[in-house]
């Protein structure tokens, strides 16, 4: 079974002739139609759909999927989640990291320590990565407790690469930071 990572969601129809509203979650948001074929996630199951046209409005941005060409149809794909294979997604660098990657990851503050291996009785969990929030100036990491963290807070941390974020660990699932506990 190929993995699918969802890309972004029908949010209503346009018109009576079957276009829809969509709402996008790449970054830049237009990225989403370069993403060939759309899978849609219904409560009836995943359907692949081919996007024929497309226009970009102060609404944002609307589709028409091929064989969809009433208003009727279109309100029928309900609010569906747009999904695509991830094998489509470019390849980053060595340190960029697709926010769903981060996801799920168990964040480890070294505050105060040394981040070298011998000295890992210092490192405190935190939580893990709930989700991540687009502020403009950085990127922020939504750390929610896990049983085995620290306490039961969440929290905020800054995504800053070499300040706050010294490693991120796919393999080992964890995220490295220097973060106060107490903040």
């Amino acid at each position: 079974m190929t993995a699918r990572i969802a890309v972004g969601q029908l949010v209503g129809v346009f018109g009576i002739k079957g276009w829809l509203k969509v709402k996008s979650n790449t970054e830049p948001a237009e990225n989403i139609i370069n993403y060939k074929p759309w899978y849609l996630k219904t409560q009836h199951g995943l359907k692949e759909v081919e996007v024929d046209e497309y226009a970009f409005r102060p609404q944002g941005l609307m589709v028409h999927i091929k064989g969809y060409d009433d208003r009727d149809q279109a309100v029928a794909l309900g609010k569906a989640t747009i999904e695509v294979d991830k094998s489509l997604l470019p390849e980053l660098d060595a340190q960029e990291f697709y926010w769903h990657q981060l996801i799920g990851l168990k964040v480890i503050t070294v505050f105060g320590g040394d981040t070298s291996e011998s000295h890992a009785a210092q490192a405190q969990c935190l939580g893990s990565v709930k989700s991540l929030l687009e502020t403009g100036a950085n990127d922020v990491l939504v750390v929610e407790a896990t049983p085995e963290s620290i306490d039961d807070r969440e929290r905020l941390l800054p995504y800053v690469p070499d300040e706050f974020v010294l490693a991120v660990d796919l393999e080992a699932g964890e995220i490295r930071v220097n973060w106060d506990p107490e903040f």
